[in-house]
């Protein structure tokens, strides 16, 4: 198979779910193991600079490269998998674009306009809410609620750094940013607003403990928290003297039934 060949077959492999650009491994500190290789593999489309017209009947025109396809959302293989299973995908009308290399399991929903970006993973009964955008290489789980206006990032380069990762049963609240490869571990509520980094800062008052992120490792968010966006003191005489403070973003509890009920995911809109 030539270089061409197997970059384009990457594409196929992504959308089936076959290859991850990463995955749970049991092993890792985190729990989860970076494949750079498919990562270089998606760059290579990048390289093909040659681009095509799509035109729908005149109603709807774009030009990209010719590596980089939208996904068969209609009549792909996966798509007739995820129907037969008696979940299909509900890709809601009104300006949503997915492209190709995207994994989407049976009952993913998505609403307009949203768009979600190569190598993305995307579990089942996931609900992709109106203006998300899930960043290329971004790895969602299962039944996660992506509120409206989330901003997932993406990654590829460079190859290797870990892509934003949120393990099942999240709850991503409205307005929320997730960057830099933070990985929000399963059940955890991220309330609206909060805005968290691969190097942020996490306030936990429940074990009175700082949870830091770095670049070779960025923030964990633990297993069933509940962070909020709160503000710290910013240091220094001249910060005090002018009240200043910081953003910041705060463990204020850990998920219980009181949670649960406040975040439940209404099975009639999936």
């Amino acid at each position: 198979m030539s270089e061409v060949d197997e970059r384009h077959g990457i594409l196929a492999e992504l959308d089936s779910g076959r290859v991850r650009v990463a995955q749970p491994d049991v092993n890792s500190p985190d729990g989860w193991r970076v494949n750079s290789e498919i990562q270089q593999a998606i760059l290579g489309l990048f390289a093909n600079r040659q681009t095509r017209t799509w035109d729908l009947d005149g109603a709807m025109q774009f030009r990209d490269r010719v590596g980089l396809p939208t996904k068969d959302l209609l009549d792909s293989v996966e798509a007739a998998a995820a129907l037969a299973a008696g979940k299909p995908w509900r890709i809601v009308p009104g300006g949503t674009s997915v492209r190709g290399g995207v994994y989407m399991a049976p009952g993913v929903t998505v609403m307009p306009p949203s768009y979600i970006n190569v190598g993305a993973w995307i579990g089942e009964g996931t609900m992709v809410d109106s203006h998300v955008l899930v960043g290329s290489c971004a790895q969602i789980g299962s039944r996660v609620h992506l509120s409206a206006g989330v901003q997932i990032g993406g990654v590829l380069e460079p190859a290797g750094r870990r892509p934003v990762i949120v393990e099942d049963a999240a709850f991503v609240g409205a307005q929320v940013a997730l960057l830099e490869g933070v990985l929000v571990k399963k059940s955890a509520v991220i309330a609206a607003g909060v805005i968290l980094t691969g190097t942020s800062r996490l306030y936990d008052l429940v074990k009175e403990e700082v949870i830091v992120g770095t670049l070779d490792r960025p923030l964990v968010v633990p297993a069933g928290a509940v962070v909020v966006p709160g503000v710290r003191q910013a240091s220094g005489e001249f910060a005090a003297a002018q009240g200043l403070a910081l953003s910041a973003a705060i463990i204020v509890k850990y998920r219980d039934e009181r949670t649960d009920a406040r975040v439940a995911l209404e099975e009639a809109l999936r």
